[in-house]
């Protein structure tokens, strides 16, 4: 179902609401947002292109998220198209539904055509930094020591950590693993100082590496665009990612220095040309952490240190076989420092090696498989909700939730 024409955003400052059709993309968000008020924002994914009917439906994760939770937890009406062709929003679709919907992805109960969210109040300076640091620079230890830390930090600060197997920066240096240390803190500069002088001295931030923006530039500095670049690349839908490899993990535990350093063995291991590897470490605690676990499908809350996304990215087609299993070969490795029963998943970050059913009618017990990793004790209740609203699985894919049979 094709939804890029869908892209009308209505923003009401006065109310802090916009409704946003779901084939906006998070960038476009940003930029209307952003043209009505430097004192209202919204807390979604870093990259522009990203388009906001899944990103919504699944979780929505982001640079603000410790202080207001994902994007799902501040929707609050939606519309959505039933297998039936009638348009519902939260009050024709009932409470169930609508919980269905945040965070258990649209497309198992319906054709989301638009979201209502809150816009969120901040203020007109944030700041932000990127501290790269290398192996020789003590990167192992200070990876370990974030663990640590990250998720017990002030809620306004979100400490998000790459390791990455490139080269530095980004082209025209020596490949080696880096880990950049990329933070968003909802306030001023000194305050963010003395913050971090107190949880994390070991990183040695200084003053002159902090940079105070507003809001809309920091979506600019967290995409990698340079210091100064127009807004208006937030409304470029283009995106040359090439081809690439994603899985994810919950970690409730520090992983040790001897887990992290077989980490880095993997990642000195992805020889391939035209190949880049990704560890994304997002902390968790503050406001992730306060809801509760059944409150929406989304269930990865109160427990958790950090989410890990890995990602491998290649340039030729031909190089996909061996990218694919080389993260394949990372995510086993992990399975010993990551949770279990179930060892979770985050559902935007799709896994189609958790199970599937190539003809989207997946059985109960296959869909369990990843369902309970995604959702976890939520599963079960989506199930029903998935009976009740599309009891002949008109909408389905590969990994939709299944109806109950009768």
């Amino acid at each position: 179902m094709d939804l890029r024409n869908l892209t009308s955003i209505s923003i009401d400052t006065k109310k802090k609401i916009a409704w946003i059709q779901a084939g906006a993309t998070l960038g476009e968000v940003y930029y209307r947002i952003a043209e009505k008020s430097k004192k209202l924002a919204f807390v979604s994914g870093v990259s522009p292109v990203v388009g906001v009917g899944g990103h919504f439906s699944g979780g929505g994760y982001g640079m603000m998220s410790r202080k207001f939770g994902t994007a799902t937890d501040n929707i609050i009406d939606a519309k959505l198209i039933d297998a039936n062709g009638r348009i519902q929003d939260r009050e024709s679709m009932g409470e169930d539904i609508f919980w269905a919907i945040r965070g258990g992805g649209g497309t198992s109960f319906g054709l989301i055509i638009s979201w209502k969210v809150k816009l969120l109040d901040i203020p007109e300076k944030v700041t932000v930094f990127n501290v790269p640091r290398t192996l020789e620079q003590n990167a192992t230890q200070l990876v370990y020591k974030w663990q640590h830390i990250a998720d017990k930090v002030d809620d306004n600060l979100l400490l998000r950590l790459f390791v990455r197997n490139s080269e530095f920066p980004f082209g025209g240096g020596q490949r080696a693993i880096y880990a950049f240390f990329t933070t968003m803190f909802v306030g001023g500069v000194d305050e963010l100082l003395h913050e971090m002088q107190h949880r994390f001295p070991e990183l040695g931030l200084v003053k002159d590496g902090c940079i105070e923006m507003s809001w809309i530039e920091s979506i600019l500095f967290f995409a990698n665009f340079p210091r100064g670049t127009s807004l208006d690349v937030l409304l470029d839908r283009t995106n040359q990612i090439g081809f690439f490899k994603g899985k994810s993990d919950f970690v409730q535990r520090p992983i040790s220095i001897n887990g992290l350093e077989g980490i880095w063995k993997l990642l000195n291991q992805l020889l391939s040309e035209n190949s880049g590897a990704e560890l994304q470490f997002s902390p968790y605690g503050g406001k992730l952490s306060d809801i509760a676990e059944s409150e929406i499908p989304f269930p990865h809350r109160a427990g958790n240190i950090f989410m890990i996304e890995y990602a491998v990215y290649w340039g030729e087609i031909e190089n996909s076989q061996s990218n694919i299993a080389w993260i394949r070969e990372l995510y086993e490795y992990m399975g010993k420092y990551v949770s279990k029963y179930p060892r979770a998943a985050y559902f935007n970050y799709r896994d189609l090696d958790l199970g599937m059913n190539n003809k989207g009618n997946t059985s109960y017990e296959q869909a369990k498989i990843w369902g309970e990793k995604y959702f976890k004790n939520n599963f079960d209740r989506l199930v029903k909700v998935k009976t009740k609203i599309d009891p002949t699985n008109f909408f389905r894919n590969e990994q939709s939730i299944p109806p109950q049979l009768s």
